[in-house]
């Protein structure tokens, strides 16, 4: 995924994947995420996605938990195929489950028609890195 959005160098990328999944086992165990994985008919992952429910300030029609989708992904080789929508509509489901009101993403360019197609909404939102990765590395060199 990382790869493919190409905002990061790759040797941040390659590591990267430890710490990933030390962290979404725990927020497995904890209950605070849930995580989609949709295989081809062989067994290769095609798929992939998780939706994080995440503590968040109470304001009028919405509940203090609020569920994030991050981490989607799906295989270039099976693209197409509805599989993101698949794994957006449970995520959707699971949250509604859980009686939240709002479930929220940033979206890469690759997936925006995705999630528009399914009602999402584009919202502002501003930001500030206080620790930048890249300038980091660059530092490095």
């Amino acid at each position: 995924m990382w790869r493919d959005i190409g905002s990061y160098p790759e040797k941040a990328v390659a590591g990267h994947a430890r710490p990933y999944r030390r962290w979404l086992r725990r927020m497995m165990k904890r209950g605070e995420l849930v995580a989609y994985v949709l295989e081809s008919r062989d067994g290769a992952i095609a798929a992939s996605g998780a939706v994080q429910f995440v503590l968040d300030h109470p304001r009028p029609g919405h509940t203090d938990r609020n569920g994030y989708l991050l981490s989607m992904y799906t295989d270039p080789a099976y693209r197409h195929r509805g599989l993101a929508s698949q794994i957006v509509r449970a995520a959707i489901r699971e949250c509604r489950r859980r009686g939240l009101s709002r479930i929220t993403l940033h979206a890469s360019p690759f997936g925006r028609s995705v999630y528009r197609a399914l009602g999402f909404e584009r919202s502002w939102e501003m930001r500030r890195l206080l620790r930048d990765p890249r300038r980091r590395a660059a530092r490095r060199r």
